[in-house]
């Protein structure tokens, strides 16, 4: 009865139309008083959950992606990627996932990535005879790398979520093959259908003009060397990676590019605080959400069930995938996250799973939820930037979801592809 009153009334609140976040709080509130918690108790814990010191690299890396996106760098990985791969037939569908796979590695954002590079790419490749749709289904599809490719907030997100037992340095180096991926099986899948439908082939670009391009474009790329080259070498955190990769975007975008005025620069932080304070919100109340599930032993009824069902961990594994797919088409990312992992992480922990595997298998999950219909954020975005109905766009994905999910299937059945970077740099 105590999970069905906690659950049920989180669930209802929702229904009513109540954001996500608070119908988290005003759940664990419900909860509290159905078992006679003192409420002191709930406030300590939805404290308590953003007094944690890895959750500043949230911010920062959020604001560095802001700066990023506004500041010209997105306009320039875009021309640095015509030069590696436009001459190409479809080039420009390769262009756009190859400017999504640098710019996830800068900004961390699949919202940022689809904004910025679909307001330069969906344009231009309707102007060179691709069709409208299928340029934003490249671009929407190709976003979801930035889920993966560090630095990814959402890595944090599930660190926190799993109670700080895995490493953010680790579920960064995670997300590069499968990152890589997903990249690579889109990109085969656009050169198929360039071929098929006889897409144009782009230009080769004059060797003068390319290098000015790649020089252009190196400002922006040495983020990604920043941030990961400095965790790895141990020079700082993850979260001091964070705050440099501020400094380095503002420098490059005000000093470097000067492409953005210093007038517009306080409207961009006041932006991303909201950004930043609904998300505090909502890791808050999650975090007393949390405590009441574990108070009610929910994560230990859902193991107990789920083991029931099968005691072989591919079965459950690709239960556990319905489930994830199901969720993350009805709700967004990040509550998810907060709410799913300390509920699942030990369905999957008591099958011998590693809980940075699993980080994986979630967000590749969670990612495709972000360009699903009905609540895909990431999907209204690209719709938006396109000037397209949801319903065109979500049409033209068809293929690039099951690309998708084939990718989901790999990072699932083949653990490797998660954990061998991480074990081979020791972390």
């Amino acid at each position: 009865m105590d999970t069905l009153v906690l659950l049920g009334s989180f669930f209802v609140l929702m229904m009513l139309g109540v954001p996500v976040a608070y119908s988290l709080g005003l759940a664990a509130l419900v909860g509290a008083l159905w078992i006679d918690l003192p409420l002191d108790a709930v406030m300590i814990q939805l404290a308590s959950g953003i007094n944690k010191f890895s959750l500043l690299a949230i911010p920062f890396f959020v604001l560095a992606g802001a700066i990023m996106a506004e500041g010209g760098m997105a306009r320039r990985l875009v021309a640095f990627a015509g030069v590696l791969v436009g001459f190409i037939r479809g080039g420009l569908s390769l262009v756009n996932i190859l400017a999504s796979t640098f710019f996830g590695a800068i900004s961390g954002s699949s919202v940022a990535d689809t904004a910025s590079v679909g307001s330069v790419l969906i344009p231009e490749m309707e102007k060179k005879g691709y069709p409208r749709d299928f340029a934003a289904a490249v671009t929407v599809s190709g976003s979801v790398q930035a889920i993966l490719i560090p630095p990814s907030h959402n890595a944090v997100l599930y660190s926190l979520a799993a109670g700080g037992s895995v490493s953010i340095a680790a579920l960064f180096m995670a997300g590069v093959l499968p990152g890589l991926l997903m990249g690579l099986t889109l990109a085969a899948l656009c050169l198929i259908t360039a071929r098929r439908r006889n897409y144009p082939k782009g230009e080769v670009i004059p060797l003068k003009q390319a290098l000015k391009i790649t020089v252009d474009a190196l400002w922006g790329l040495m983020t990604m060397v920043i941030i990961l080259g400095g965790i790895l070498s141990g020079v700082f955190t993850a979260n001091e990676s964070a705050s440099i990769a501020v400094l380095w975007a503002f420098f490059v975008t005000m000093f470097i590019y000067r492409d953005y005025k210093w007038r517009d620069l306080p409207r961009l932080v006041h932006r991303t605080v909201k950004t930043v304070t609904v998300v505090m919100i909502l890791i808050g109340f999650a975090a007393a959400f949390g405590y009441l599930m574990t108070l009610m032993m929910i994560p230990m009824k859902v193991t107990a069930f789920i083991t029931s069902l099968s005691d072989n961990k591919y079965v459950i594994l690709g239960l556990i995938n319905l489930l994830l797919m199901l969720l993350g088409c009805l709700m967004d990312m990040s509550p998810l996250i907060l709410i799913l992992t300390p509920i699942l992480l030990p369905v999957a922990t008591s099958l011998g799973i590693d809980p940075v595997h699993f980080g994986m298998i979630m967000m590749v999950n969670l990612g495709i939820g972000l360009i699903t219909p009905p609540v895909g954020t990431v999907l209204f975005v690209g719709s938006a930037v396109a000037k397209l109905s949801l319903g065109v766009v979500t049409r033209a994905m068809m293929p690039f979801f099951i690309a998708l999910f084939i990718v989901l299937l790999m990072v699932t059945y083949m653990p490797w592809l998660s954990l061998w970077l991480p074990r081979l740099l020791g972390l």
